[in-house]
């Protein structure tokens, strides 16, 4: 016999995910890590990052990134910021991490990305070039998946 509290308590948790996924969609250029997100909601980094994972298929960081990669994306498009301004204005404290990360995920450095990136969306509403431009996280895992 099953609980008819769980299915209760599960919609409850997809809630709770809901609004850290929310907060870091709003405040992806703050300093946000697992501990602060988990804490603002009364659970554990830990089971945060469980449920998070099994709910969207990544870790809460990684959606972070991925945001953040994201807005730098449009900001080096726009060319009116250096890549180390779009690095701080995202949320990334380091340079260094921020490139690393932005080369895994979209294949080419910010620089190279900012001359090649530069007139490919022109004339595109700004909608369809998020959507156009938005960075593919499976890429990553490209080369671990099974055969």
């Amino acid at each position: 016999m099953t609980s008819s509290g769980a299915p209760a308590a599960r919609v409850d948790d997809l809630r709770r995910l809901r609004r850290i996924r929310d907060r870091i969609d709003r405040e992806y250029a703050q300093p946000l890590d697992v501990e602060a997100l988990a804490r603002a909601e009364h659970i554990s980094s830990g089971h945060l990052s469980r449920q998070f994972r099994a709910a969207y298929g990544e870790s809460p960081y990684s959606y972070l990134m991925t945001r953040r990669i994201e807005r730098a994306m449009t900001l080096l498009r726009r060319g009116e910021l250096s890549v180390t301004e779009v690095c701080f204005a995202v949320g990334c404290s380091s340079l260094g991490t921020f490139s690393t990360r932005f080369t895994e995920l979209v294949g080419l450095s910010p620089s190279a990305y900012r001359r090649e990136a530069a007139t490919s969306t022109d004339g595109l509403p700004p909608c369809v070039a998020k959507r156009v431009t938005r960075p593919i996280r499976n890429r990553e895992a490209s080369g671990s998946a099974p055969h």
